[in-house]
């Protein structure tokens, strides 16, 4: 039998490959020191920083087959923290929060659960398997690449601390280039763009308007600007409404002054953020864990680094006197003009696809055509987008890897980059 703490540290970020654990802290300022660290942040408040010495360009491999490959949940055997009528309840009271003026928006989740099968344990894996099991993290994430392409998919893999994460957001909560720091927040969600609905927008600019009041904190006085505002983005199984926050960090301001102003993420709290995040401790009924988390990588040498907020996005829990299990969660943005059937049925959308991916169910690869320019695996083709004026940057994985990483050039902080 093994220890699922067997597995092999490593980090995954669209074709950016990290491994070699160097150290694990929970100290944001070491993200303003030296070196290549990948950051799970909880919606909750834990935070996982790991260095890594050896971080590298390589495709996203193919899901393996057979045993060898991932094997999800049951698709019947999923739970929810909150069932269609206590998720409606809480809609419910949230319009009657905002009557009184307590509160303007509200994100609501709920979290799904399901238990991993017996034999996707690497703890219970047969001695002489080829592969680690079903429940390696990291194959989760391929099958998700094929199947739910995303612009900030990546993978963290830290089973001694506690992390395994394979996510699919579509969503950008920070990125940073030198002094310059963007933000890009999804609300307003619909099968089509000629769904999207009055609410949509009205909740859309809500939310812009906290991400500024966040980003205005610690940056410079007059910097802090929107070059879009409710772009319509594909991606797959419905469209979002996707708009972009800009600023400059006034001289001083590191990580975890950016992370005391904009975190929790302003799209999956509400409007005000204190009031927001008061009510969802009232009503929701499972903590987040890295869902409405953040996720994603920083280059300290290079003054760089990209943040996704944590939606769509699977965890695996271990520490369950029944075994792993692999949670999900799934939200939506409650304003006055919510209607608790839709809301429910909002979650549901943002949920079903990527449950059929990892239960099985889906096997499909999502047709590169439709991928809206974040096929997976590509490398090098977003170098330099970040300084378009105007316009949301395309979606993809870590946006500039050519340029950061130009081949046999080493970007310091103690590790190989090949």
């Amino acid at each position: 039998m093994r220890d699922p703490v067997a597995l092999p540290p490593m980090a995954r970020f669209g074709p950016l490959v990290a491994t070699d654990l160097r150290d694990v802290t929970d100290d944001l300022a070491a993200l303003d020191s030296a070196g290549f660290w990948a950051v799970a942040a909880d919606f909750d408040g834990r935070t996982v920083c790991a260095r890594f010495g050896d971080v590298r360009r390589e495709p996203r491999p193919a899901p393996r087959p057979g045993p060898a490959g991932w094997r999800g949940p049951d698709p019947r055997a999923w739970t929810s923290s909150m069932d269609r009528a206590a998720y409606e309840r809480g809609v419910r009271e949230i319009r009657a929060r905002i009557a009184t003026g307590d509160v303007y928006q509200v994100n609501l989740c709920r979290v799904l659960t399901a238990p991993l099968p017996p034999d996707s344990d690497p703890a219970v894996a047969p001695a002489d398997a080829a592969a680690p099991g079903d429940a390696d993290i990291d194959a989760l994430g391929a099958v998700l690449a094929q199947g739910n392409p995303a612009p900030y998919a990546g993978t963290i893999r830290l089973p001694a601390h506690g992390v395994e994460i394979a996510t699919a957001s579509p969503e950008l909560f920070l990125r940073r280039r030198g002094p310059v720091v963007e933000s890009g927040p999804i609300k307003g969600t619909a099968r089509t763009a000629e769904d999207f609905l009055a609410k949509d927008h009205a909740e859309n600019v809500m939310i812009v308007d906290l991400v500024r009041n966040d980003l205005g904190r610690v940056c410079a006085t007059g910097s802090v600007t929107v070059p879009a505002l409710c772009a319509v983005e594909p991606h797959p199984g419905l469209v979002h409404l996707v708009s972009t926050v800009r600023g400059e960090l006034r001289p001083g301001a590191g990580w975890p002054e950016l992370f005391a102003a904009a975190f929790p993420p302003g799209s999956v709290t509400g409007a005000p953020k204190s009031s927001a995040l008061r009510i969802i401790g009232e009503l929701e009924t499972a903590p987040r864990g890295p869902y409405c988390g953040a996720i994603g990588w920083v280059d300290a040498d290079r003054g760089t680094a990209e943040l996704a907020v944590g939606i769509r996005t699977f965890w695996i829990d271990r520490d369950l006197p029944g075994g792993p299990v692999l949670r999900f969660g799934a939200g939506a943005g409650i304003t006055w003009g919510s209607d608790p059937a839709g809301e429910w049925a909002e979650t549901e959308l943002k949920a079903a696809r990527l449950l059929a991916v990892a239960s099985g169910e889906y096997t499909g690869a999502y047709p590169a055509e439709d991928r809206g320019g974040y096929a997976s695996g590509s490398a090098g083709e977003h170098g330099g987008e970040h300084d378009a004026p105007t316009e949301r940057p395309a979606p993809a994985g870590p946006r500039d890897t050519a340029e950061r990483f130009p081949a046999g050039e080493p970007s310091g902080g103690e590790r190989t980059v090949r």
